[in-house]
């Protein structure tokens, strides 16, 4: 007799005490028409039939109870993950809100970083802008106050220009009154009156003269004769008031008029020598002396600058010297059959020194390779590379670039060619035909994945 279980899921169950299973059971119907039942005999009390009813009612109590701690157990998960998933919804929402504050505030930021950076080059180009019309305008302003300056001193040069001008011919003037009467007084003669125009002439003439100079100044043609003229005027009047002031006056008089007849020319002369200058931009001893000062302060910096170069070039030449040793010192060291057969190379060539096309030509006749290569370095290159390959493939070295594998056997054709694999006939050595040939099938499929595993090698 089979018994339900005490637990279920854990927890204690009831177990039913079954009374009279006959009782479960629905009522016969009772005949239409009310006889007196005739005694009947007790039917016989079935064990077997009733255990196995108590079994299959059991069974599907049993079935029952599990079935619904399954639903349970199956709505407790979905309610668990339910929850689960509310919660990592909620923490997944919080985390985005967190995130999209984040990105919110940092947009904001940047927004008022950019406005800040604008606002920035805002002012700063409005500051270049105030600051490029102040500087025009401070350089219209220095212009016209340069120009109201240049204006101003051509106006005082004109007036003084002016001025003096009218100072020489005021002076000029003068000198002539003072000079024409001893003059007059050298020419009077009672019985030749006329012989006073003498004087008026000669001191006309050089005032002619001088006018003349003055109007070949203003043209720009030459003047030297002009002024040569009016030069031998001035000293002939001077030598007439001398000799006769010292003949008929005292030397005083002679000496004053002497002097006045030089003095107007004279002063006029230097008048028109001021006016010359300044027409031909001579310059002044001032500038002349600046100029030299100046010239002299160049040659001195032109020297200094020519010996620093010097000395420049020989540092050079020297560290280029240097430079050279060491190398065919190291050369020497390094490579000492590459150097002595790139000495005689450079002999036989006529060169004093090994250059680099002599240097790849020796290296090319010894080592077989050019400078920067050699049998070793490719070695070393091509095991740096099988390396970086296997890391690469995540292969031994060992057997990295092995295109054939060893265990295929040498009637299975190959990738590219058969393996000819032909040993000396010894005792226990294999020999073609030992082995059954395969099928074509069998060959064709061998080959497709032996060209197929070389293939993924290769790549």
């Amino acid at each position: 007799m089979t018994t339900s279980p005490p637990q279920v899921n854990g927890h204690r169950r009831r177990i039913p005490v079954i009374e009279d299973w006959q009782s479960l059971l629905a009522p016969a119907e009772e005949p239409a028409v009310a006889t007196t039942p005739e005694p009947q005999p007790e039917p016989a009390v079935d064990l077997v039939a009733e255990a196995k009813a108590d079994a299959i009612r059991t069974k599907a109590y049993a079935d029952a109870e599990e079935q619904r701690a399954r639903a349970e157990a199956e709505a407790e998960a979905v309610r668990i993950k339910a929850e689960g998933d509310a919660k990592a919804a909620e923490v997944k929402a919080v985390e985005e809100a967190r995130k999209l504050k984040l990105a919110n505030d940092k947009a904001q930021a940047r927004a008022i970083e950019e406005q800040k950076a604008r606002d920035a080059r805002i002012a700063e180009s409005e500051r270049k802008r105030a600051a490029a019309e102040r500087g025009q305008q401070d350089d219209e302003r220095a212009h016209q106050e340069q120009q109201q300056t240049a204006a101003a001193a051509e106006a005082d040069v004109a007036k003084a220009t002016k001025t003096w001008r009218k100072y020489a011919i005021a002076f000029y003037a003068v000198c002539a009154i003072v000079a024409l009467p001893v003059q007059i007084a050298a020419f009077w003669d009672r019985d030749a009156p006329w012989l006073v125009i003498a004087p008026l002439m000669l001191e006309g003439a050089a005032l002619v003269v001088t006018k003349g100079a003055a109007a070949a100044v203003a043209a720009n043609r030459p003047h030297w004769h002009y002024r040569t003229v009016a030069w031998v005027f001035a000293f002939i009047a001077a030598g007439i008031n001398l000799k006769h002031g010292l003949d008929a006056f005292d030397p005083a008089t002679a000496i004053g008029t002497a002097f006045a007849s030089l003095a107007g020319p004279g002063v006029w002369d230097l008048h028109e020598h001021g006016r010359i200058r300044r027409r031909d931009g001579v310059s002044t001893r001032r500038e002349r002396r600046a100029a030299k000062k100046a010239a002299e302060r160049a040659a001195k910096e032109k020297a200094a600058a020519k010996l620093f170069e010097a000395e420049r070039q020989a540092h050079l030449e020297n560290a280029t010297r240097d430079a050279a040793n060491k190398l065919d010192a190291d050369r020497r060291q390094l490579f000492p059959k590459v150097h002595e057969h790139a000495l005689k190379l450079a002999a036989d060539l006529g060169e004093t020194a090994i250059t680099p096309a002599i240097w790849k030509q020796a290296k090319l006749d010894v080592d077989g390779a050019a400078p920067g290569e050699s049998d070793e370095i490719l070695r070393m290159r091509n095991r740096a590379a099988a390396k970086v390959e296997a890391a690469r493939l995540n292969k031994p070295v060992s057997t990295l670039g092995d295109k054939a594998s060893s265990q295929r056997a040498s009637q299975i054709p190959g990738p590219k060619k058969t393996r000819v694999y032909n040993p000396p006939a010894r005792p226990g050595r294999r020999r073609p035909g030992d082995t059954p040939k395969y099928v074509e099938a069998a060959r064709k499929q061998a080959s497709i994945a032996a060209k197929n595993a070389s293939t993924e090698e290769q790549k």
